[in-house]
């Protein structure tokens, strides 16, 4: 899982007004950190020991090492 950790992906923003919320880890889940994104920006992430999750509003397209996946179509 450590090479999991350290995964880099990629969001470029559609749309304006995309949000990028990261979700903790551990027993409570929580939001702990929010991004907004506007049109044809991109911003790159990784997932760490405190982000288990990200969550991704709005059309946008997210690129990982799993492949390419479009949000909000």
């Amino acid at each position: 899982m450590a090479n999991e950790i350290n995964d880099f992906f990629v969001i470029k923003a559609k749309e304006n007004g995309v949000n990028v919320i990261g979700l903790t880890r551990g027993a409570d889940t929580r939001f702990h950190h929010s991004e907004k994104l506007d049109k044809g920006e991109v911003m790159l992430a990784q997932f760490t020991e405190h982000t288990s999750a990200i969550k991704v509003r709005g059309k946008a397209t997210i690129v990982t090492k799993h492949g390419t996946i479009e949000s909000g179509e």
